[in-house]
């Protein structure tokens, strides 16, 4: 019962991972949009319909309860984990264990962390009224979103606490990815090659991606 239940556990926790994967495919491109036009019209007419669209304002919730299960469930298995350890594993099976697999708890906290501060930073001052409005064109009344990414991208200390994390995350989607179609039945020997590469080119484009436009913005625009 006990091992039925583990397994059920990962495979929420893997099926809510992968959900947010694909909200970070989502946000990540609406971001570079940030870097192919200097207005910030873009980057705000699409930021402007992910606020304001009630499908996409429901599904924001179902997001939160996606993050909060793969949270809350990856903190669980880890603790019992923690706790079966000295009876189910010996010194051969630790050191065959993946080196980054040891860390998942230490570096979803920091994205945790990380998430936090950027709620606080943009979707708690849009929903404040903080966000300052665009006042001529086409665009007058939306709020000016691009300019509130710009300006903390123009602070050093913000850039590099951003690079940092976006790098964990980079190692934590790469182990979490194949973690996933393990716990999911679907690795074997055939498909294991084309898995570890599909999650290795995942964790560095969405990794990269999200790092290059705090780069950009802070040394060229």
């Amino acid at each position: 019962m006990k091992l039925y239940s583990s397994l059920t556990k990962k495979y929420i926790m893997s099926l809510a991972g992968l959900f947010l994967l694909m909200f970070l495919l989502v946000h990540l491109t609406i971001n570079l949009l940030l870097l192919f036009d200097d207005s910030g019209g873009l980057f705000n007419v699409a930021a402007h319909f992910m606020g304001t669209n009630p499908i996409i304002q429901a599904f924001q919730w179902v997001l939160f309860g996606g993050f909060a299960i793969h949270m809350l469930i990856g903190v669980i298995l880890q603790i019992q984990n923690w706790m079966a350890r000295p009876k189910r594993y010996n010194k051969r099976a630790i050191s065959e264990e993946s080196y980054f697999s040891k860390f998942m708890i230490h570096t979803g906290i920091i994205i945790f962390i990380f998430l936090v501060i950027h709620l606080t930073d943009f979707f708690v001052k849009k929903i404040g009224g903080v966000v300052p409005e665009i006042t001529g064109g086409e665009l007058a009344g939306m709020e000016n979103m691009g300019i509130l990414v710009v300006e903390k991208f123009k602070n050093g200390g913000y850039v590099l606490f951003y690079v940092t994390v976006f790098l964990i995350l980079g190692f934590h989607l790469d182990h979490a990815f194949q973690s996933a179609f393990q716990s999911l039945g679907l690795n074997n020997n055939k498909y294991t090659p084309f898995i570890k590469w599909l999650s290795h080119f995942i964790a560095i484009v969405i990794s990269i991606g999200f790092i290059t436009i705090p780069v950009c913005i802070y040394f060229f625009k």
